[in-house]
This record gives C-alpha cells, structure tokens and sequence, in this order.
C-alpha cells in the first residue's frame, strides 16, 4: 500500500465542514442512492494494545465471509514483523468457547460467546456478543457489548477494560460497483455513511466517461470524471473537525477486467502537525509512542466470488 501515494500531490483539495456535515444543496436523497449494494466478504482490524508489563504490540483481528463464518486474530510486536502468534476459527459449529496456546514465550487464551449475535450485512456482529484475547491470563483485547459476561465466566471480579487502540480497519468487498459502509474517525466520533459509486457519466457504460463518486452522510464529497485518465488520485476532506485524507486507485477495475484485483480507497485521519499525505509503515517501529491517525481502508473487488 505504500506505492499508492507516489503519484499523489500533497496539494490536495480540501472541502469544509459546512459542506460535508451542515445543511448543503448538493445533499442527495435516499431514492437517489438506492443502487443494489455489493456484498462485504470481510473485516480486519489492527489495534494497538498496551499490557500491565508496559510491553506494547499489536493484534489483527479478521472476522470471515458470513457464508464460512469464522475469525482469525495475530499478535505481532510491530506492524511489519512476522507474526509471534496466528490462530483461526471456524464457528460455525462452535459459536462459543475458549482455546488456550502457547507460541514464541506467550501464553494466550481466546474466549467467545456469538451463540446470541446479530449481524447486518456483513460477517462482524453487531450486536450481543464477545470475544475476548488474553495474553499471560491479562484480557488484553475485548470486542462486543457483552464483557459482564465474560467476568463471570472467567471468575474475573472487576474486570478492568484493557488499554488498546484502533490503528486501521479494512473492509473487503464484492459485487457491482456501489460499495456502503459506515466508518467512525475518531474513537469518540459519530458513525458516517459511506457510499462509493463507479458508473458511466450520463448513464453511458463507455470507458472514457466513467465517473467515481464518493459520498459522506449523503452528501457528494468527492466526483472524479475522465476516469481512465484519474484512476488514482487523492482529496482532503474536513469532517467532524478532522482533516483526513481521501487515497483512491482504481487502476485494476479499468485496465485488468480479467484480474481479481481491486479497487483500492483509503482515508487517513491526519494527526496535529503532520502533514504528510502518507504516513510510512516504518515510521510506526521508530514512533511506537507517537499517535498516529487512523486508517479505513476499503479494498473493492467488481466481480462476485
């Protein structure tokens, strides 16, 4: 991913809060953006956490395709080591339980309960449930609204929230070529609608007038004609505050149809002084200690499984 920023100019576009979260007559309805959308096949997260030894890492957690359903989690020192620990999980015949192992010097125990979990379109729940990461009998990682739950199964009496971060969160999808989402910014943010859409401009399906358009909450942010010709690009957007980065490459969707490749758009929330576009996965080994801005990160396949 860190090739995407190459041909992109730290001169970005930048649109206001007024225009993205206030009233604007460039809104759209609903009606308007009713397009058959594509099928989410998964979700993986990075998170930063910090253990009671002071000892810091990072674990990737990946909910599967709904139709195999299923997580898989790794535990990694830093964003670009090999992993010390990688373990998946089929659930579909075990949707609660706990699993203990030991790898590279640490002991670690996964714990979960989905029997009663709801989802919407995709294959992460939403809603009633709980996995929880240990790491030397410490909860170090919890997902799910359901961790009263847990204390009482793992005897820990007052249990205390473990100290971890989102860093980035990526979401893979297939189908056509209207791709929704709802994403958070910040930790303490509001959930935003997400809608990207790739057509012909005019209702034309010529290659030449293919047109991208992102919108935010209902509302054009960003639309990229002569397509063929921007296929990468980027735009800096205002939002709750926040300057963030809007990075596309959609170079395989035009030019290897044949390709399972995909359709690449990242944001990147930018953090205080920092005024790169791009932010280097070394520099997260050298600044383990810096805050650094999340990322979201949608990869869009055109084509079905």
């Amino acid at each position: 991913m860190k090739n995407i920023a190459i041909c992109y100019s730290e001169h970005a576009i930048k649109v206001s809060d007024s225009y993205c979260s206030g009233p604007s007559n460039t809104a759209h309805t609903s009606s308007q953006l009713i397009t058959p959308s594509s099928i989410q096949n998964g979700v993986s997260c990075v998170y930063k956490v910090k253990h009671s030894s002071q000892k810091q890492f990072l674990i990737r957690f990946t909910w599967c395709n709904r139709s195999n359903r299923g997580f898989c989690f790794e535990i990694s020192d830093i964003l670009l080591s090999v992993p010390k620990f990688s373990k998946k999980f089929r659930i579909l015949h075990r949707e609660s339980g706990s699993e203990v192992f030991e790898s590279s010097g640490l002991r670690i125990e996964a714990v979960w309960d989905l029997r009663r979990a709801k989802y919407e379109s995709g294959p992460e729940p939403v809603s009633s449930f709980y996995v929880a990461i240990l790491v030397h009998s410490e909860v170090s990682l919890i997902l799910g609204d359901l961790q009263h739950e847990l204390e009482t199964k793992k005897r820990i009496p007052d249990l205390k929230l473990p100290e971890f971060s989102l860093i980035s969160r990526s979401e893979y999808f297939s189908g056509n070529s209207v791709y929704s989402t709802r994403v958070k910014f910040s930790e303490n943010g509001r959930y935003h609608d997400i809608v990207i859409k790739c057509c012909g401009e005019e209702h034309t399906t010529s290659l030449r007038n293919l047109m991208l358009s992102v919108y935010i909450d209902k509302k054009s942010v960003v639309q990229v004609k002569r397509l063929q010709w921007n296929f990468r690009g980027n735009q800096s957007i205002f939002l709750d505050g926040l300057l963030i980065d809007l990075m596309w490459d959609v170079h395989n969707w035009l030019f290897n149809p044949s390709s399972s490749g995909y359709g690449v758009f990242l944001f990147r929330t930018r953090k205080g002084l920092d005024s790169r576009l791009w932010l280097e996965d070394k520099n997260l080994e050298h600044n383990q200690h810096e805050k650094v801005g999340i990322s979201f990160l949608i990869c869009a396949g055109k084509n079905p499984d």
